[in-house]
């Protein structure tokens, strides 16, 4: 058994919304890990709203899923905000991203771009349809990538009729392999600087 704070010391800025990204990164800091999680002022994750149940006006599902982080708000749509980031990640040892493929670069956070100033940073970036395929562009939430990956299938009545599994499995193996990526990727920079 791990200790809890294995991870102690690592920092991680978090852009990760929805439950992938904050499935992995509420695994990190579990571990000891200083997580970071970055919205847009006001708040940006959809997750904030999904529910019920809710603790008065912040959703259950939001609350667990972040509970361990450090809250920060920075407009990403302002060239200071962009800044801000690029200064910030130059302090922490992972980003971790699952916006559909092309926003962070859109935005001049791209791997390319943050790697030119930081070029220890461990970058993860979470997709349904990869960074390079023909539907990169396309939304994957879990439900789609359950549909697409035949996992309604076999979940259902016993009428036959298909119903939405009620563990969004797609999500949360993705934010496990995201997790084990990042550490197996600490490790290689430990090996090789």
């Amino acid at each position: 058994m791990l200790p809890p704070y294995a991870l102690a010391g690592l920092r991680v800025l978090d852009f990760s919304h929805a439950l992938a990204g904050p499935h992995c990164t509420l695994l990190l800091s579990d571990y000891g890990a200083e997580v970071y999680k970055l919205e847009a002022p006001g708040g940006s994750d959809m997750g904030r709203d999904w529910g019920p149940p809710f603790a008065g006006e912040h959703s259950s599902f939001f609350l667990g899923l972040n509970r361990g982080k450090q809250g920060i708000a920075i407009d990403l749509k302002q060239p200071e905000g962009v800044d801000l980031c690029l200064r910030l990640l130059e302090t922490m040892d992972v980003l971790i991203e699952n916006f559909r493929s092309g926003t962070m670069d859109r935005l001049g956070l791209g791997y390319a771009a943050v790697a030119a100033r930081s070029p220890r940073l461990v970058y993860c970036s979470i997709s349904g349809d990869g960074q390079q395929g023909p539907s990169r562009h396309e939304a994957a939430m879990d439900l789609i990538v359950g549909c697409a990956s035949g996992v309604l299938s076999v979940t259902g009545t016993e009428a036959g009729e298909t119903v939405r599994s009620w563990y969004a499995v797609c999500d949360i193996n993705a934010g496990l392999f995201a997790t084990i990526g990042i550490l197996m990727a600490l490790r290689a920079r430990e090996q090789t600087g």
